[in-house]
């Protein structure tokens, strides 16, 4: 029943389209920017107690001269080409204990795990901006245009890191993955529309999207409260209210998702005040590829049960069924 009434009521949300005329062009100039940096990274060997995965602290530097760090745990004594599971946390936090992402290694899975920059792991944060720093990534560098955007730099070192992680010998291509929740959720989605060869994305209630909508949606007591302190201390009279959200609009995945060939597996939690339903299945439209929403009536932005094991079945399906 809750399901039908969230369906009734915010399922054939579609936000007005604001997509920039020139958001294609300025995606592309950003990837040739990122092209332009080559392929290095460095590999340093992380200490790891198991007896049947190995760790390694990737390093390379991204857009803005930014050193950006992610996890890289694979199965010890690789005999072939390994299946890669691309994973992406939440907002404020990092990339999470080393020690999860055994059992993927167990299965024969390399796991790659983005550090955001700026946020909790060791990627730096290399914006220079006028505008405020305190509160949040959504708003940084918002004030200097959408190339200045934290999150457009966070979005290339995605595209940089899938293009060295596709280049690397023993990446099965044929087999890869994104996941991640809240904002990882997001990211996951930004993975696959940098890197079509993504299969499946799993993507729990993400963020980063129809930033209008959400500013409208009791913006305070959500993710999105960056966006109402922006406008008490940096424009209180809402002057310069269009500019700000046009800056916005190049980062918000739901202008993203529509060049995704991945299968999309979404879960949503019917109570997220956090990131809204009504924005979660505005983004969930605007899929064209096959896509599946796991409804959850009694959760919010939180632990949802099954998730998990429904994404390790597929994978599991996937690489074992012939």
């Amino acid at each position: 029943m809750l399901k039908e009434v969230a369906l009734e009521t915010w399922g054939s949300f579609h936000s007005n389209n604001r997509k920039p005329h020139d958001f294609d062009s300025f995606w592309l100039k950003g990837k040739e920017e990122v092209e332009a940096l080559g392929l290095d990274y460095r590999l340093v060997e992380h200490e790891l107690y198991s007896t049947v995965a190995e760790a390694f602290d990737l390093y390379f530097i991204g857009v803005n001269n930014a050193c950006v760090h992610a996890q890289i745990v694979r199965p010890k004594n690789i005999t072939k080409k390994m299946p890669v599971l691309f994973q992406f946390h939440g907002y404020h936090t990092n990339a999470g204990d080393w020690g999860d992402k055994i059992a993927n290694a167990a299965e024969g899975i390399l796991t790659v795990a983005l550090n955001v920059r700026g946020q909790g792991g060791p990627s730096q944060d290399t914006t220079v901006t006028k505008g405020g720093t305190l509160k949040g990534h959504i708003i940084r560098g918002v004030e200097d245009g959408p190339e200045q955007l934290l999150f457009r730099q966070a979005y290339l070192d995605i595209y940089q890191l899938t293009r060295i992680v596709t280049n690397m010998d023993q990446t099965d291509l044929n087999n890869m993955y994104a996941y991640g929740a809240s904002q990882g959720g997001a990211l996951a989605l930004i993975c696959g529309h940098f890197e079509p060869r993504i299969k499946k994305i799993f993507t729990l209630y993400p963020f980063l999207s129809i930033f209008r909508e959400a500013y409208r949606l009791d913006v305070e007591n959500s993710a999105y409260e960056e966006l109402a302190y922006w406008f008490r201390f940096r424009d209180p009279q809402h002057k310069n209210e269009q500019v700000f959200f046009e800056t916005l609009d190049y980062i918000d995945i739901q202008y993203f998702v529509p060049s995704i060939k991945s299968d999309v597996i979404w879960g949503i939690g019917l109570e997220d005040r956090i990131c809204h339903p009504k924005l979660q299945m505005g983004v969930y439209n605007a899929i064209k590829s096959t896509k599946e929403m796991l409804f959850y009536p009694e959760y919010a932005h939180e632990y949802i049960p099954e998730f998990s094991d429904i994404m390790r079945k597929q994978m599991f399906l996937d690489l074992n069924t012939k």
